[in-house]
C-alpha cells in the first residue's frame, strides 16, 4: 500500500511539472482543472461547506457471483459491485471555462471517500477500499465504483434440508460518522441482479434493500445503515437422487421381509442387510450436512426409517417363533382362532391351499376310538364261533390304540398347522402396515422437494 500510494504521488508531481506543450487541447483543459481543483484539496475532512450540515451518500450493490456458502462455520463469500454516490462541495467547476468538460476521472485516493464497511464481515483482513477511479463531474457529484469480495456471517437453519432457504444479511454503514454527518441511503428497494452469475447449489429469490437508523450504546448520536437481505432457496436435486431416493427404495423394501416364507431363512437378514444400509447412508448424511442444534428433516425421515426397520425385523423373529411352534405347543388361543384365524385371516384373504377366499376353514374335532366294553367271557351276539375275529378283544384294543395314536398326532399336526397359519396372517397383517407407515413417509418428505 505505501508503495503504490509512493508511485501515486510521483505521477501526480510528474502530473504539475509537466509542461502544457507536451499535451493536447482537452489535456490542457483537463490539467488546468486538475491543478485548479487540487492546489488547496485536502482528501482528509468532510466536504461540506457547512460542519453541521449532513452528507448524504447513495449506495448500490450489485451481485455478481455466490462464491461460496460455508454452512459449517456460516460464512456467506460474495462478489460484489459496490456504487457510492456522494456530492464534493469543493470539487466544483463552470464546464463552460473549461471546454465543455463536464466530468473527469481521477484516482479514488485523491478524494474524500466515506468509511462505509460491512458491518458483519467475517474474515480477519483490515477493511480496505479499491484502488479504482472514481468519475467526478462539474457539479461536484462524485460516483465511485468499486468490487469487492465479501464474507459476512450468515445464520444458517438446516431444519428443512435439503429443501431449506436462507436468508443471509449484509450490512453497510458508516464506521465513524453518526447520522448527523452522514447518511447512507440504499438506491432502490433491492440490489441488482442483472449481472449474476448462476449458482449450481443456491438459487437467488432476491436481495431486498432496508435501511435503519440504530443507536449503540457507545454513542449517543444514531447510526443509519444499509441491510442488503440475500434470499436464497437451496437446490434440493442433486441430495434428493444421492441420499434421498435411495433411502426411499430402502425404506420400501424393508416391509417385503414379511413376504418371504418362513422356510426361506431370509426374513431376518433381509431386515438386519436393510438396516445396515440405512446406517451407511447416514454417516454419509452426517458428513454433508453442517453441525445444527435442530435434527434436519432428512435426518429425521433416517431415523424414522432405522426405527420402523428395527421394530419390524423385532416383529420378524416373534413370527419366526410362531411359525416354528412344535407339536408340543399349547392350541391356538380361542380368541386368536376367532380373531385372527376367523375374521382377519378372512379379512386378509390367508387361506389354505385349494381353499377360497373369505371362508376359513372349519375347525376339525378330535375323534377317539374307545375299545369295546366286555368282561372275560363271550359277549352277546349273533356269533356263536369261538374262533370269530369280532370276539378277540386284544385285537380290537390294539386297533383302538393305534386310532387313538393317529388322532393325537393329526391333532398336533393340526395344531402345528395352526400356528403356521397365525404366522402367515400376522405376516401378512404387518406387511400392510409397515408398507403404507413407509410409503407415508417417503410421500411426506418427497413432498417437499416439489
Amino acid at each position: 500500500m505505501g508503495l503504490r500510494s509512493h508511485h501515486l504521488s510521483l505521477g501526480l508531481l510528474l502530473l504539475f511539472l509537466l509542461p502544457s506543450e507536451c499535451l493536447g487541447a482537452e489535456g490542457r483543459l483537463a490539467l488546468k482543472l486538475f491543478r485548479d481543483l487540487f492546489t488547496n484539496y485536502t482528501s482528509a475532512l468532510r466536504p461540506v461547506a457547512d460542519t453541521d450540515q449532513t452528507l448524504n451518500v447513495t449506495l448500490e450493490v450489485t451481485l455478481s457471483q455466490i462464491i461460496d456458502m460455508d454452512e459449517r462455520n456460516q460464512v456467506l463469500t460474495l462478489y460484489l459491485w459496490i456504487r457510492q454516490e456522494w456530492t464534493d462541495a469543493y470539487l466544483r467547476w463552470d464546464p463552460n471555462a473549461y471546454g465543455g468538460l463536464d466530468a473527469i476521472r481521477i484516482p479514488s485516493s485523491l478524494v474524500w471517500r466515506p468509511d462505509i464497511v460491512l458491518y458483519n464481515k467475517a474474515d480477519a483482513q483490515p477493511p480496505g477500499s479499491a484502488s479504482t477511479n472514481v468519475v467526478l463531474r462539474h457539479d461536484g457529484a462524485v460516483r465511485w465504483d468499486a468490487p469487492a469480495i465479501t464474507r459476512s456471517s450468515c445464520r444458517v437453519d438446516v431444519a428443512a434440508f435439503p429443501f431449506d432457504a436462507q436468508r443471509c444479511g449484509l450490512t453497510f454503514g458508516s464506521w465513524t460518522h453518526g447520522g448527523h454527518q452522514l447518511d447512507v441511503r440504499p438506491r432502490g428497494a433491492a440490489a441488482s441482479l442483472a449481472d449474476f452469475v448462476e449458482n449450481v447449489e443456491w438459487r437467488v429469490l432476491g436481495m431486498p434493500a432496508r435501511r435503519r437508523v440504530l443507536t449503540y450504546g457507545c454513542c449517543s448520536e444514531p447510526y443509519p445503515d444499509v441491510t442488503f437481505t440475500l434470499l436464497l432457496r437451496r437446490r434440493a436435486a442433486a441430495y434428493v437422487c444421492n441420499l434421498l431416493l435411495p433411502c426411499v427404495l430402502i425404506s420400501l423394501l424393508a416391509p417385503l421381509a414379511f413376504h418371504l416364507p418362513a422356510d426361506s431363512g431370509e426374513k431376518v437378514s433381509l431386515g438386519v442387510t436393510v438396516l445396515l444400509a440405512l446406517t451407511v447412508f447416514q454417516l454419509l448424511l452426517a458428513e454433508s450436512m453442517p453441525p445444527a442444534e435442530s435434527v434436519p428433516l432428512i435426518g429425521k425421515y433416517y431415523m424414522a426409517t432405522m426405527t420402523m426397520v428395527t421394530f419390524s425385523t423385532a416383529l420378524t423373529i416373534l413370527i419366526m417363533n410362531l411359525h416354528y411352534c412344535g407339536p408340543s405347543a399349547h392350541p391356538v388361543p380361542a380368541w386368536a382362532r376367532a380373531l385372527l384365524l376367523g375374521h382377519l385371516a378372512r379379512g386378509l384373504c390367508v387361506r389354505e391351499r385349494g381353499e377360497p377366499c373369505g371362508q376359513s376353514r372349519p375347525h376339525e374335532s378330535s375323534l377317539s376310538l374307545e375299545p369295546p366294553e366286555g368282561g372275560a367271557g363271550h359277549p352277546e351276539g349273533p356269533c356263536h364261533e369261538p374262533r370269530c375275529l369280532c370276539r378277540q378283544e386284544a385285537l380290537l384294543r390294539h386297533v383302538a390304540t393305534i386310532a387313538n395314536t393317529f388322532h393325537s398326532h393329526r391333532a398336533a399336526q393340526r395344531c402345528h398347522e395352526d400356528w403356521k397359519r397365525l404366522a402367515r396372517v400376522m405376516d401378512r397383517f404387518f406387511l400392510g402396515i409397515f408398507f403404507s407407515m413407509a410409503l407415508v413417509m417417503s410421500l411426506l418428505v418427497l413432498v417437499q422437494a416439489l
